[in-house]
Protein backbone atom coordinates (compact mmCIF):
# COMPACT_ATOMS: atom_id res chain seq x y z
CA UNK A 1 0.00 0.00 0.00
CA UNK A 2 1.69 3.44 -0.76
CA UNK A 3 2.10 6.03 1.83
CA UNK A 4 -0.81 8.57 0.71
CA UNK A 5 -3.37 5.59 0.80
CA UNK A 6 -1.74 4.65 4.83
CA UNK A 7 -1.82 8.30 5.58
CA UNK A 8 -5.40 8.57 4.58
CA UNK A 9 -6.70 5.27 6.29
CA UNK A 10 -4.79 6.15 9.73
CA UNK A 11 -5.92 9.97 10.16
CA UNK A 12 -9.30 10.14 11.59
CA UNK A 13 -11.89 12.63 10.74
CA UNK A 14 -13.75 13.94 14.03
CA UNK A 15 -17.16 15.90 12.90
CA UNK A 16 -17.89 19.00 14.26
CA UNK A 17 -14.99 20.04 15.55
CA UNK A 18 -14.08 22.49 17.03
CA UNK A 19 -17.32 23.73 15.87
CA UNK A 20 -20.06 22.61 14.45
CA UNK A 21 -20.16 21.66 10.14
CA UNK A 22 -16.00 21.33 10.71
CA UNK A 23 -14.82 17.92 9.40
CA UNK A 24 -11.61 17.99 11.60
CA UNK A 25 -8.70 16.30 10.21
CA UNK A 26 -7.06 14.22 13.78
CA UNK A 27 -3.16 13.11 12.95
CA UNK A 28 -2.56 11.51 16.06
CA UNK A 29 -3.51 8.14 15.39
CA UNK A 30 -0.42 8.78 12.94
CA UNK A 31 1.81 9.13 15.72
CA UNK A 32 1.21 5.69 17.11
CA UNK A 33 2.93 4.14 14.41
CA UNK A 34 6.31 4.46 14.57
CA UNK A 35 7.65 3.35 11.15
CA UNK A 36 4.62 5.13 9.68
CA UNK A 37 6.12 8.67 11.10
CA UNK A 38 9.58 7.83 10.15
CA UNK A 39 8.25 7.23 6.38
CA UNK A 40 6.71 10.83 6.45
CA UNK A 41 9.90 12.69 7.49
CA UNK A 42 11.64 10.65 5.04
CA UNK A 43 9.51 11.32 2.00
CA UNK A 44 9.80 15.20 3.26
CA UNK A 45 13.31 14.72 3.48
CA UNK A 46 13.51 13.32 -0.06
CA UNK A 47 11.37 16.61 -1.55
CA UNK A 48 13.09 18.98 -0.03
CA UNK A 49 16.40 17.93 0.02
CA UNK A 50 17.39 19.49 -3.54
CA UNK A 51 16.38 22.67 -1.86
CA UNK A 52 18.23 25.50 -1.01
CA UNK A 53 17.25 25.92 3.00
CA UNK A 54 18.94 27.49 5.90
CA UNK A 55 16.05 26.54 8.20
CA UNK A 56 12.42 25.36 9.12
CA UNK A 57 10.17 27.14 10.56
CA UNK A 58 7.73 25.06 12.47
CA UNK A 59 4.12 26.61 13.50
CA UNK A 60 2.85 25.47 17.18
CA UNK A 61 1.92 22.77 17.39
CA UNK A 62 1.84 20.18 15.29
CA UNK A 63 4.15 21.56 12.90
CA UNK A 64 6.80 20.86 15.35
CA UNK A 65 6.01 17.17 14.72
CA UNK A 66 7.33 16.74 11.37
CA UNK A 67 9.05 19.61 11.05
CA UNK A 68 11.36 19.13 13.73
CA UNK A 69 12.68 15.61 12.62
CA UNK A 70 12.72 17.09 8.94
CA UNK A 71 15.39 19.63 10.33
CA UNK A 72 17.32 17.21 11.87
CA UNK A 73 17.08 14.68 8.64
CA UNK A 74 18.50 17.77 6.89
CA UNK A 75 20.71 19.28 9.21
CA UNK A 76 19.90 22.60 9.38
CA UNK A 77 18.55 24.54 11.96
CA UNK A 78 14.36 24.38 13.67
CA UNK A 79 12.69 27.54 14.53
CA UNK A 80 9.30 27.20 16.27
CA UNK A 81 6.43 30.04 15.45
CA UNK A 82 4.24 30.22 18.75
CA UNK A 83 0.98 31.41 20.10
CA UNK A 84 1.33 34.89 21.54
CA UNK A 85 3.08 35.19 25.25
CA UNK A 86 4.93 31.50 24.84
CA UNK A 87 7.91 33.02 23.86
CA UNK A 88 10.60 34.14 26.85
CA UNK A 89 12.78 36.55 24.50
CA UNK A 90 12.30 39.22 22.20
CA UNK A 91 9.36 38.65 19.92
CA UNK A 92 8.05 39.95 16.64
CA UNK A 93 4.15 38.88 15.93
CA UNK A 94 1.60 38.77 13.41
CA UNK A 95 -2.25 38.68 14.53
CA UNK A 96 -4.25 37.12 11.75
CA UNK A 97 -8.03 35.00 10.88
CA UNK A 98 -9.05 31.90 11.19
CA UNK A 99 -11.63 30.08 9.27
CA UNK A 100 -13.07 29.51 13.00
CA UNK A 101 -11.77 32.98 14.83
CA UNK A 102 -8.26 34.96 15.32
CA UNK A 103 -5.05 34.22 16.69
CA UNK A 104 -1.74 35.70 17.25
CA UNK A 105 1.35 33.88 16.52
CA UNK A 106 5.09 35.21 17.37
CA UNK A 107 8.73 34.27 16.53
CA UNK A 108 11.76 35.35 18.57
CA UNK A 109 13.68 38.38 16.98
CA UNK A 110 16.94 36.60 16.70
CA UNK A 111 15.99 33.39 15.37
CA UNK A 112 16.44 34.42 11.76
CA UNK A 113 19.22 36.28 10.14
CA UNK A 114 18.57 38.39 7.15
CA UNK A 115 18.36 36.63 3.27
CA UNK A 116 17.87 33.04 5.19
CA UNK A 117 15.89 30.58 3.33
CA UNK A 118 13.40 29.11 5.49
CA UNK A 119 10.97 26.61 4.61
CA UNK A 120 7.68 26.95 6.51
CA UNK A 121 6.10 23.77 7.99
CA UNK A 122 2.55 23.05 9.35
CA UNK A 123 0.28 19.83 9.45
CA UNK A 124 -2.69 20.95 7.60
CA UNK A 125 -3.08 23.76 5.07
CA UNK A 126 -6.74 24.96 4.94
CA UNK A 127 -7.39 28.38 4.40
CA UNK A 128 -3.42 29.66 4.69
CA UNK A 129 -4.07 32.02 7.06
CA UNK A 130 -1.44 30.43 9.80
CA UNK A 131 0.98 29.63 6.99
CA UNK A 132 0.39 33.32 6.01
CA UNK A 133 1.23 34.86 8.97
CA UNK A 134 4.46 32.66 9.44
CA UNK A 135 5.18 33.99 5.94
CA UNK A 136 4.97 36.79 7.26
CA UNK A 137 7.02 36.56 10.22
CA UNK A 138 9.68 35.59 8.05
CA UNK A 139 9.69 38.40 5.94
CA UNK A 140 9.76 40.86 9.10
CA UNK A 141 12.75 39.06 10.08
CA UNK A 142 14.36 39.33 7.04
CA UNK A 143 14.34 35.82 5.83
CA UNK A 144 13.26 34.57 2.58
CA UNK A 145 9.89 32.12 2.12
CA UNK A 146 11.78 29.19 0.27
CA UNK A 147 8.57 27.07 0.63
CA UNK A 148 5.63 26.01 2.47
CA UNK A 149 5.60 21.89 3.56
CA UNK A 150 2.01 20.22 4.71
CA UNK A 151 1.22 16.59 5.45
CA UNK A 152 -2.29 17.60 4.99
CA UNK A 153 -4.20 20.30 2.49
CA UNK A 154 -7.73 20.59 2.26
CA UNK A 155 -7.47 21.59 -1.52
CA UNK A 156 -11.47 22.56 -1.35
CA UNK A 157 -10.36 25.86 1.28
CA UNK A 158 -7.61 27.17 -1.44
CA UNK A 159 -5.24 27.98 0.99
CA UNK A 160 -2.70 27.27 -1.81
CA UNK A 161 -3.56 30.02 -4.14
CA UNK A 162 -3.27 32.70 -1.48
CA UNK A 163 0.34 31.02 -0.52
CA UNK A 164 1.18 31.35 -4.19
CA UNK A 165 1.69 35.15 -3.67
CA UNK A 166 4.94 34.39 -1.03
CA UNK A 167 6.05 31.22 -2.78
CA UNK A 168 4.79 28.79 -5.63
CA UNK A 169 6.81 25.65 -3.64
CA UNK A 170 4.07 24.19 -2.06
CA UNK A 171 4.35 20.45 -1.04
CA UNK A 172 1.45 18.77 0.74
CA UNK A 173 1.33 14.20 1.03
CA UNK A 174 -1.85 14.27 0.58
CA UNK A 175 -4.89 16.36 -0.42
CA UNK A 176 -8.49 16.17 0.65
Amino acid sequence: MNLQKRITETIRTVPDFPKPGIMFKDITPLLKDVELSKEITQVFAEYWDSHELDAIVGIESRGFIWGNSLAQQLGIPFIPIRKKGKLPAETLAFKYDLEYGSAEVEIHKDAILKGQRILIHDDLLATGGTAIAAAELVKMSGGVVAGFSFLVELGFLNGNEVLRNYNTNIHSLITY
